[in-house]
């Protein structure tokens, strides 16, 4: 995602404490609002927290004290409202997930107070947490604002249908809960389906071949030492599955995957008209275990590969 927005490292900001006590949110009623916004404040975090995970559990919590979401100017100055947005998010990683999802829900209520800002801060949920090109992106993050969109008073009912919707399609296949079964067929006609593989690793691979960001995925996945290393071992299995109707393009390049890979295709159309996994970004990577349990969700051929070297490591 081109950005001219930075992450500032998280531990740089749980090392931070806020210089100025200046609250925005101390404002009278009847005071009118100057466009004085310049930077953003955090929480002076208490001394006495001295651990990381203290620290990050406070900033969290506390992070947007020093905002009034009332105050229209944070729209008008991304420098500092999507800066503070970023780093947000990247501190997120550093506390638990409950605490996580629980910061994000109170965050997005808070906003409840002005429309326009309420949009503008779930647009910014949207471009970090959801988009598909974005490297933040967390569906574990996002479905708390989903949530708290589809609780807001501020949205009338046809501005929650595509809430409503993502909500639903982000229950599928969520980590820990058993991944949905399909059917897929083979170059040669033969037929199987997801919940035959009894390997210990399932790694589910959605693919358009032919895409670039697909061919680059096929490459890493080949030239990682821990896949070659388990699929040698029979302890995974790589399930490529296009879910597309051009064929003839497939086929193509079919001689670009392992021939230890099982690749099929989605004869029925039932991943994409049923909605059993969500494609808003090819390729998309699942790692499940011999129960087709999901571990890994729309993750990077990167992060599976640590998750198996850590697995085995073990």
């Amino acid at each position: 995602m081109k950005t001219n927005i930075y992450i500032l490292p998280a531990i740089c900001i749980l090392c931070l404490c806020a210089c100025k006590s200046g609250n925005a949110s101390s404002l009278n009623k009847n005071d009118v609002i100057q466009d004085t916004i310049k930077t953003f404040t955090l929480p002076a975090i208490p001394p006495m927290m001295t651990a990381p995970e203290q620290r990050a559990d406070f900033l969290v919590k506390h992070y947007w004290d020093n905002v009034n979401f009332a105050d229209t100017n944070y729209i008008h100055h991304p420098e500092v409202t999507e800066q503070a947005w970023a780093d947000y998010c990247d501190i997120l990683n550093h506390v638990p997930l409950e605490t996580a999802q629980e910061a994000m829900r109170k965050t997005i209520e808070q906003t409840n107070v002005d429309k326009k800002v309420f949009t503008y801060i779930t647009d910014l949920a949207d471009k970090y947490l959801y988009d598909p090109n974005s490297p933040m992106r967390n569906e574990e993050f996002y479905i708390p604002v989903l949530d708290a969109m589809l609780a807001s008073p501020l949205l009338e009912e046809i501005e929650k249908v595509r809430p409503k919707a993502r909500r639903e399609l982000a229950q599928k296949n969520r980590i820990g809960t058993k991944a949905l079964n399909f059917s897929y067929t083979l170059a040669s006609g033969a037929q199987g389906s997801l919940y035959q593989q009894q390997a210990d690793y399932i790694l589910l691979f959605i693919n358009n071949p032919g895409c670039h960001a697909c061919t680059e995925t096929i490459d890493a996945l080949k030239n990682a030492p821990i896949i070659n290393r388990l699929l040698g071992q029979k302890k995974l299995t790589v399930l490529s599955i296009y879910p597309d109707e051009e064929l003839d393009e497939w086929r193509k390049h079919l001689n670009e995957f392992p021939k230890e890979w099982i690749n099929g295709y989605d004869k029925k159309f039932a991943i994409k008209e049923q909605q059993l996994y969500d494609l808003k970004a090819i390729p998309t990577l699942y790692l499940l275990n011999k129960e087709k349990t999901v571990l890994l969700k729309d993750a990077t051929a990167q992060a599976i590969e640590e998750h198996l070297t850590n697995i085995e490591l073990k």
